[in-house]
């Protein structure tokens, strides 16, 4: 029988993990709302619809290969957990070839990758011209990118999150300053904040291969390195289980990514005041959704270590203190949202016409942080002991059975209220089909 887990040591290392993914999480979205308001001060809000159309490409094509991330925490961190040491090396070769390969692939392609975006979205003439810019140019970042998805993913599964957060605090605060002076000083506008993310992606990855060699060095040795000329390395086996884990991460996030293509084209769609109105909300729901994540992967990276470990009685601590204090996170944003809401859309925009239009639906970013605590930090269970095909089944049923049916729905009666409504929905439905799935794909297979 394993020993039972003092409540308190779970929480601590909850908190110990947490913390760091929290604020790390949160400057992600938090340079996103600066460049938000950055771009929103300069005259004209086609600005702000090329900033939101152009990100939406570079989230689509980056989130479709967060499986660089998501898929390699929970692997490692069971690795970790079994002291698999040979497993956690060549986890770690593995990802950086393959997310050097695709990155290399996405430069190779950025033209037809511009153009075929864009002709999906449609967005109005002003907006196409300042969005070709800002992909193209983008898109140069995709290497180092994907090289930190797989970096920062090999450190949470080694239990380490305070490396991912000062990679990610210093990638942030380099790309704000950059952004500002690109745009406020040298008046390069939308072009500005595009070799700001650029120049900002690379600096990130070499201080996360510094700091992986201050402490990792002994993963990497001249032997180690070389680990993907052995045969062994390529066999089938070997690779079976990572691939049929990321496949199902990458049709997961194409769902989860494509939900909200949807939601921008049709804002897009809708004129550039929507655009610009539901831009400025998807900010606040981002900053809430990335700081709950800080407890989702806590969830992720401890699940796959108890799990890896065959600790049960630990791994049903953490996904029950990692609930708790997921929801108690979510509702804190609800209530500072409810208050608040009025003065922190107008630090995006000073635009009156753009505050008037928000808060017609505010309500919906209001009650967002509450309503996705639950399938975020099951997302971190769920991924962390690398039973993935359920949230592929999951996120497949709530965005075809349930998003896309309903905004159909509502649509002709109720406008803007129906993209918010069946987007709150679609996460209300996430929630609760992993809940229901958990008995038998979690709970019936814990390891003892």
């Amino acid at each position: 029988m394993q020993p039972v887990q003092p409540t308190n040591s779970c929480h601590s290392k909850i908190l110990r993990l947490a913390f760091p993914n929290i604020l790390s999480n949160i400057s992600v979205p938090l340079l996103g709302a600066v460049d938000t308001a950055i771009i929103g001060r300069l005259d004209g809000l086609h600005y702000l619809g090329a900033i939101a159309v152009g990100s939406l490409v570079f989230d689509f094509i980056f989130w479709g290969f967060g499986f660089l991330r998501m898929g390699t925490t929970g692997l490692v961190a069971q690795a970790y957990g079994a002291s698999d040491n040979q497993g956690v090396q060549e986890l770690l070769v593995r990802v950086c070839l393959v997310g050097l390969v695709i990155g290399c692939a996405l430069i190779l392609l950025k033209t037809p990758i511009a153009y075929a975006s864009l002709a999906l979205v449609q967005p109005s003439e002003s907006v196409y011209t300042l969005a070709i810019q800002y992909i193209q140019i983008r898109i140069w970042a995709a290497p180092a990118t994907l090289l930190l998805y797989g970096l920062n993913g090999w450190f949470l599964g080694m239990q380490n999150a305070r490396y991912p957060m000062i990679v990610t605090i210093v990638l942030n605060l380099s790309n704000l300053v950059l952004n500002i002076y690109f745009v406020l000083v040298l008046d390069w506008n939308v072009v500005g904040v595009a070799i700001g993310s650029v120049l900002a992606s690379y600096l990130g990855l070499i201080v996360a291969i510094g700091l992986f060699f201050k402490n990792y060095s002994n993963y990497w040795t001249s032997e180690g390195w070389r680990v993907w000329r052995q045969k062994s390395f390529w066999a089938f086996e070997r690779w079976a289980e990572w691939l049929a884990v990321n496949r199902d991460i990458f049709i997961r996030t194409l769902c989860l990514i494509g939900t909200y293509a949807y939601f921008t084209t049709v804002s897009a769609r809708s004129g550039d005041l929507i655009l610009a109105t539901n831009t400025v909300l998807l900010q606040l729901w981002y900053i809430s959704s990335y700081g709950i994540d800080g407890f989702a992967y806590a969830a992720e990276s401890l699940s796959g270590k108890y799990w890896g470990a065959r600790n049960g009685t630990a791994f049903k601590g953490v996904v029950r203190n990692t609930m708790q204090w997921g929801l108690g996170l979510g509702l804190l944003f609800t209530v500072i949202y409810g208050f608040l809401h009025e003065e922190l859309i107008q630090l995006f925009s000073p635009n009156q016409e753009l505050l008037v239009q928000a808060k017609q639906v505010v309500l919906y970013t209001i009650l967002a942080p509450l309503v996705n605590s639950i399938c975020f930090i099951w997302d971190g269970v769920y991924m962390g002991t690398s039973t993935t095909k359920p949230l592929r089944d999951t996120m497949l049923i709530a965005t075809f059975a349930v998003f896309i049916p309903l905004h159909f729905l509502l649509e002709p009666r109720f406008a803007i209220h129906a993209i918010w409504v069946a987007m709150l929905a679609f996460m209300v439905f996430r929630g609760v089909l992993l809940s229901a799935y958990a008995p038998k794909a979690l709970w019936s297979k814990i390891p003892s």
